[in-house]
Parts: structure tokens; C-alpha cells; sequence
């Protein structure tokens, strides 16, 4: 099931690259939380269900014009993954680029996306996962 967590992952990841929100979704199960790393970004800080799973990424894609992520290393926790990569970011209103670290720590249950939570720095990621490097 491992191997199959780390594909889902990269799936989720190339999905929210080309805002293809279903693609996403399809991924995760109908319970999902999805905790972004900047609450300031959205409305609050943990969204459950896909529903509103929806209603958050479609704020985040009207307030960036440009959200990509890009994959340095993913390591392979069993039921659980951390993605450890880079985002690149322009706002849509101001035009400010971002280029950050940054970390996802993922719960899967039966192949799907259980809980997403994102971090602005590897470290973060690392100590949510359980780990010091």
C-alpha cells in the first residue's frame, strides 16, 4: 500500500498544479482534512470534507495567480508521507513572488488522502512526521 501512497501523493501534487480540483479530490476521501500552511490565505485553518476542501482552494486560486509545487523528496512513512519540496507563488492583485520551502505531511486510509497538512519549512513537516531529518 506504501508505493501506492507515494503515487497518490504525486498525483494529488500534479493535480493542484494544473488547479485541476477534481483530479485532486478524487484522491481523497470524503472526510478529508486539509490543513493549509498559511491560515492568513484562507478562512480558517482546517477544512473537513470535500465540499469545503472545494470552497478553500477556490480562494486560493482567485488570490494566486501562480501556486505551484515542486518535489524534492517524499519519504515513505507506511500509512503516513512527508513531501518535502519548493513553492513558487505570484499573487494575482499584486503580483509578489514567493519561493519558499515548503512540507506536506499526509495521512492516507485505504489509498486515499485522509488528512493534508502543509508547512513553510522543512522542519516543520519533519517534526509533525515524527522526525528530526
Amino acid at each position: 500500500m506504501s508505493q501506492e501512497n507515494v503515487e497518490t501523493m504525486r498525483r494529488g501534487i500534479e493535480a493542484w498544479n494544473r488547479r485541476d480540483l477534481e483530479g485532486w479530490l478524487e484522491r481523497a476521501t470524503p472526510d478529508v482534512e486539509w490543513i493549509p500552511a498559511s491560515p492568513a490565505a484562507v478562512e480558517r485553518s482546517v477544512y473537513r470534507g470535500q465540499e469545503e476542501v472545494r470552497q478553500a482552494f477556490a480562494v486560493i486560486w482567485e488570490t494566486w495567480e501562480e501556486f505551484r509545487c515542486e518535489e524534492s523528496e517524499i519519504r515513505d512513512l507506511g500509512d503516513t508521507l512527508l513531501w518535502l519540496g519548493r513553492v513558487h507563488a505570484r499573487g494575482r492583485a499584486s503580483h509578489v513572488e514567493l519561493e519558499h520551502d515548503f512540507a506536506i505531511y499526509l495521512i492516507a486510509r485505504d489509498g486515499k488522502v485522509s488528512r493534508s497538512e502543509a508547512f513553510l519549512s522543512w522542519q516543520e513537516g519533519l517534526e509533525a512526521a515524527g522526525l528530526s531529518e
